[in-house]
């Protein structure tokens, strides 16, 4: 008799994930930014220190085609296959679904039997989406417990609406767009969901045409890149409510939802504040049965002196925070977020979530502040924190630097020198910067990292 077991990498809750064992390999991918006709990538690095390869690039899938973009990949599957509801006992967590940003298509890579060289076994093209969905400019991918969700950013002429779209778990064919009813819903970026309670929430950037070719600075003047969360019935597929944080909070982009299916709360990143060039973190929350939005965070702008500033921002005299990434712990502790501005790295203590508490702060890199790695204390750095991956037991960190290659140059014109780095959480709060791991990229730019068999940003759960 054939027995068909789970892939022992799902987790039926968050508590028996943070007992897994430390993960061994990071899938990070690279850009390559210098239009010279070469691919992106995506590259492997060592993140096991008993290892004599430890943080060094040990494998590197270079694409067929250039000029993708690659952004947010993310898994075929993890542990919300458990779901009683839309069980998959058969799919395991094996293939990356890594899409282009600016191509539109979609590569599947393969990382079995070596995990070190993921094989590309399928390519999506963009008319198989735009044919089947509508959509193009992929941006965001999770597992779902029916199917592979991923975000997009508009339709195939670079307008809106923005939305999502499911692949098959089986055959990684394009089933179609997800909405029923979208309601008032425009603009897409980010999504999650709260599956204990049948609900999506999504947050919004801007279109293509609005993104694609750096800030827009009259539609960021007039208010019109992000500024809503959007509840959905995740079953019957249809908009529920607009939360709206108001037309000065421009760019809604990264959402954390509690892990524990129970909760019914999460945290979303607000990039800038027209009114003082703040950043801030806002929680939504269902109370009574009724969902409902506030600020919990803001980080203000810092002086500058406006000769250390990009020309976009002398005016202004200060370096905004830029929140551009956030990352929740498993337990749902700890919320850590980026600020790519400023070149920090913070800890907070959410275990109130209406109450958060600094706890921990990192510098590096920076507009201004151009903070070094201990490793090499002498060599300033550019770029800042920007993507942020935690590990299942929490007690690792792992940060990037690049954020979009059309708006990189907007905030640090002389170029950014990839880099990915590594800190230590303390269990009772608090970050060191491990100074043993340090990879240097060079000119590509590394973004999105997932890392070996699940982290605090790719998995969902169905039992507390």
């Amino acid at each position: 008799m054939v027995v068909w077991r789970p892939d022992p990498t799902f987790y039926p809750s968050p508590r028996l994930a943070m007992q897994a064992p430390p993960e061994r390999l990071a899938y990070v991918a690279t850009i390559n930014p210098r239009n010279d006709g070469r691919p992106d990538a995506m590259t492997v690095v060592d993140v096991d220190p008993r290892s004599p390869t430890y943080g060094q690039v040990v494998g590197r899938t270079e694409l067929p085609y250039a000029g993708d973009e690659l952004h947010h990949f993310g898994w075929n599957a993890c542990s919300s296959a458990l779901c009683p509801y839309a069980p998959h006992p058969h799919v395991e967590r094996r293939y990356l679904v890594v899409p282009g940003l600016r191509s539109s298509r979609i590569y599947i890579m393969d990382t079995k039997p070596d995990p070190r060289n993921p094989r590309i076994v399928k390519v999506i093209e963009p008319s198989e989406v735009a044919q089947r969905a509508g959509y193009s400019r992929p941006h965001t991918v999770h597992c779902g417990p029916d199917g592979i969700y991923l975000s997009a950013l508009g339709n195939p002429e670079g307008d809106g609406p923005g939305g999502i779209f499911v692949l098959d778990h089986d055959t990684f064919e394009v089933l179609g767009r997800w909405e029923v009813d979208r309601g008032p819903q425009f603009l897409a970026y980010d999504f999650w969901w709260h599956l204990g309670y049948d609900v999506m929430i999504t947050s919004e950037w801007g279109t293509p045409r609005m993104v694609e070719n750096g800030v827009d600075l009259d539609a960021l003047l007039n208010s019109r890149y992000g500024h809503h969360i959007h509840v959905w019935d995740l079953r019957r597929r249809r908009h529920v409510q607009a939360l709206d944080l108001g037309p000065e909070h421009q760019m809604v982009l990264e959402l954390r939802p509690a892990h524990d299916p129970t909760k019914a709360y999460g945290f979303a990143g607000v990039v800038l504040s027209l009114k003082d060039l703040s950043a801030s973190i806002w929680l939504w929350h269902r109370t009574n049965g009724t969902w409902n939005v506030q600020k919990v965070i803001e980080i203000p702008a810092e002086p500058a002196n406006p000769d250390q500033l990009p020309p976009a921002l002398k005016d202004f005299k200060a370096v905004p925070p830029l929140v551009t990434d956030i990352a929740l712990s498993l337990d749902d502790r700890f919320l850590y977020v980026s600020c790519w501005g400023t070149g920090e790295l913070r800890q907070y203590d959410v275990s109130d979530p209406f109450r958060p508490r600094l706890t921990g702060t990192v510098q590096l890199g920076g507009i201004v502040r151009r903070a070094p790695h201990p490793k090499n204390p002498d060599r300033p750095l550019n770029g800042g924190p920007q993507m942020v991956e935690v590990s299942r037991d929490g007690r690792r960190v792992y940060v990037t630097n690049s954020l979009y290659i059309p708006w990189d140059p907007i905030f640090y014109p002389d170029g950014i020198r990839g880099w990915m780095v590594k800190l230590n959480a303390d269990a009772q709060g608090g970050l060191t910067v491990d100074r043993d791991f340090f990879v240097d990229f060079g000119d590509d730019r590394p973004h999105q990292v997932r890392l070996e068999g699940g982290d605090a940003s790719s998995d969902s759960f169905c039992y507390p």
